[in-house]
């Protein structure tokens, strides 16, 4: 039903499988025939569990008796009563100006001669370029870089479709990439019999991170991501346009990126402000007129 009904992407399905399996182990008479009593003693197991942990488990529980429910497998849904965790939602990590500018000298350094440089490349600027998902880069089909198109389509969460730019710098690595791809690949970054997997890609960014003097710790295809969205909101895009870049069902999750440095937003005001402009001379003439 996840996957048919609601297209839900593989990653969310293997947590619910996993949620699932976990509370079925758990609980003495099964998932199946646990009653509300049952599910509130496993839920105080989940009091260590971080709040955004704990409500995937809970949301995997109420989708699994919901589903029993209209099968006919059970006649109530006991987990309909379950109160969900607020999950407080964290700021994300950001890299500086700086810091993308320091990877990207190091990757001018390394060059192009070598296939797994170029792959490099394109992988950091499609990341941070076009603020791709780590699943979403890596999953690329080969035919979605076409020469002189100046978008992509991708495929992100529940199976929706969405177009992303590429820029000049984007199109230009890609055109330096494609000759080293198999004509017969499926996939626009191969790697044996699949495509390049998201750890490798993890791997491969920490190690770029580590030679450009930057804390690989503090890097990742997310946080990547993440500058992308923060950098084009720093620097005017409209928040509706950065959800649809992002590939984001609900805005209230693009609104993360208002995190600002409030220096910036004070520094906004004083130059943009029509106020900024009106020196008291004005006011004080203004003042002494009778």
């Amino acid at each position: 039903m996840m996957s048919a009904e609601r297209g839900a992407a593989a990653n969310t399905l293997a947590a619910y499988a996993r949620d699932l399996a976990q509370a079925s182990h758990a609980l003495p008479a099964g998932l199946l025939a646990a009653d509300l009593d049952a599910l509130r003693t496993l839920l105080a197991g989940w009091q260590a569990l971080a709040a955004s942990s704990a409500a995937r488990k809970i949301s995997a529980l109420r989708q699994f008796y919901a589903f029993a429910l209209e099968d006919g497998a059970r006649a109530d849904n006991p987990a309909a009563a379950l109160a969900r965790p607020t999950p407080r939602r964290p700021l994300p990590r950001v890299l500086t100006h700086g810091d993308v500018a320091a990877l990207f000298a190091r990757l001018a350094e390394r060059g192009t001669a070598r296939a797994a440089d170029v792959r490099l490349l394109l992988l950091i600027e499609l990341l941070y370029g076009s603020g791709l998902r780590a699943s979403e880069l890596v999953s690329l089909p080969r035919r979605a870089v076409m020469p002189g198109r100046e978008y992509l389509i991708v495929r992100g969460k529940g199976g929706k479709e969405r177009l992303v730019p590429l820029s000049a710098r984007a199109m230009g690595a890609a055109a330096r990439w494609l000759p080293h791809v198999p004509v017969a690949s499926q996939w626009l970054f191969p790697s044996g019999k699949a495509h390049l997997t998201r750890v490798r890609l993890f791997q491969l960014i920490r190690a770029l991170a580590a030679e450009a003097g930057i804390d690989p710790a503090a890097v990742s295809p997310h946080v990547l991501r993440h500058a992308f969205a923060t950098h084009l909101l720093e620097g005017g895009a409209d928040l509706r346009a950065l959800q649809l870049l992002l590939g984001h069902a609900d805005i209230a999750t693009t609104e993360i990126y208002t995190h600002v440095d409030s220096a910036r937003l004070v520094e906004l005001v004083n130059r943009r402000h029509p106020l900024a402009h009106m020196g008291f001379a004005a006011i004080d003439g203004a003042a002494a007129t009778p």
